[in-house]
C-alpha cells in the first residue's frame, strides 16, 4: 500500500467532500475532529454513511478522524466510521495503548455483525507522555502508522511549533515506528504553513531521506508535491537498475562489494536499490 499523500477534509463541509475525490490524494481523511464546529460534530457524524463513498470512489484510502476527548463521542464516531465503511481511524491524542484497546474491544463485535475486515489506527502522537510511551502505542492492536499531532504537541509543552521544536518529537516518532515495522508519516516541521512551496518542498525531501512513508496535508495544492516528492523519481529507478544488474553480475563473480559508477557499493545499500523498485512498483 502506498500512502504518499493524506488530504484531510473537514467532515463537516459539503463543498470541499464533494471534490475531495478529484485531488489525486492516495488517502482521505474525513476529519470530525478540530476541523469541526462543537455544534455540528453530531450532523458531521450522521453524515459519514453518504460522505466516505463519496470521498473514495475514486479508490483513495478512506480514513476517519475521530474525537477522543469524550469517550462516548470516540466510541460513537468510530462505531459510525465502522458502520459507514471507513478503512482506518485517526486517532488523535493517544497517550498509551489502552485507548487503542478500548477501541479494538468496542469495534470488534460490530464489524463481526458486519462481516467486513477490521478497520486498522493511526494513533497520533500529541503530548509528552504519548511520546514517552510511543513504542508501546507502535505496537497496539490494528496500528499500521504513526505520525505526530505537531501543532497539539507544541501547545502540551507550551513550546512553538518550529522546525527546532518539532524535529527530535517527530524522529523519535518515526523511529518508533519503523522499529515496530509500520508506517510513518510527517514533515519534520509542521504542516499548517502550506502556502510556502520552496520550503514545503525542501522539507518533503528531507523526510523522504529519512525514510519518511508520506505526509498529510490541509490544503489540496500541497497533495502534488507530497506524490512527486515521496515517489522515486526516474533517475533514482534508473541508477537503481543499473546498480542491481551490477550486483548480480558480481555476485556471479563471487564477490560481495565492489565499486559502481565511482562509489563503493555492499549489500545495504543494494538492499535499498531494491527496496526503491519495489516502491516504485507499487
Amino acid at each position: 500500500m502506498r500512502l504518499r499523500s493524506l488530504l484531510y477534509v473537514p467532515g463537516s463541509s459539503p463543498r470541499f467532500l464533494e471534490k475531495a475525490h478529484e485531488r489525486g490524494a492516495d488517502a482521505i481523511i474525513v476529519d470530525l475532529e478540530d476541523a469541526v464546529a462543537p455544534s455540528e460534530k453530531e450532523s458531521a457524524r450522521a453524515a459519514l454513511g453518504k460522505n466516505l463513498p463519496m470521498v473514495g470512489q475514486r479508490g483513495a484510502i478512506v480514513i476517519v478522524r475521530i474525537n477522543t476527548h469524550d469517550e462516548a463521542a470516540m466510541l460513537a464516531d468510530a462505531a459510525a466510521a465502522c458502520e459507514a465503511g471507513a478503512d482506518a481511524l485517526y486517532v488523535p491524542k493517544v497517550s498509551s495503548p489502552e485507548l487503542l484497546h478500548r477501541l479494538d474491544r468496542h469495534l470488534t463485535p460490530i464489524e463481526t455483525a458486519k462481516q467486513r475486515s477490521p478497520m486498522r489506527f493511526v494513533p497520533l502522537i500529541e503530548d509528552p507522555i504519548g511520546l514517552q510511551n510511543v513504542a508501546s502505542i507502535a505496537t497496539g492492536p490494528r496500528v499500521f502508522a504513526l505520525s505526530a499531532g505537531g501543532e497539539d504537541l507544541a501547545t502540551s509543552m507550551a513550546a512553538q511549533p518550529t522546525p527546532e521544536v518539532l524535529r527530535l518529537p517527530k524522529l523519535l516518532i518515526h523511529y518508533a515506528a519503523k522499529a515496530a515495522g509500520i508506517m510513518s508519516f510527517g514533515l519534520l516541521r509542521s504542516t499548517a504553513d502550506y502556502a510556502d512551496k520552496v520550503a514545503l518542498t525542501a522539507a518533503i525531501r528531507e523526510a523522504k531521506d529519512f525514510g519518511f512513508d508520506g505526509a498529510t496535508c490541509i490544503h489540496p495544492s500541497v497533495v502534488a508535491l507530497l506524490n512527486d516528492g515521496f515517489s522515486p523519481s526516474g533517475a533514482e529507478i534508473d541508477r537503481a537498475r543499473r546498480l542491481i544488474e551490477a550486483a548480480d553480475a558480481a555476485a556471479a563473480d563471487g564477490v560481495g562489494a565492489f565499486v559502481f559508477e565511482g562509489k563503493f557499493v555492499d549489500l545495504p545499500i543494494v538492499t535499498r536499490a531494491r527496496a526503491l523498485l519495489t516502491r516504485a512498483s507499487h
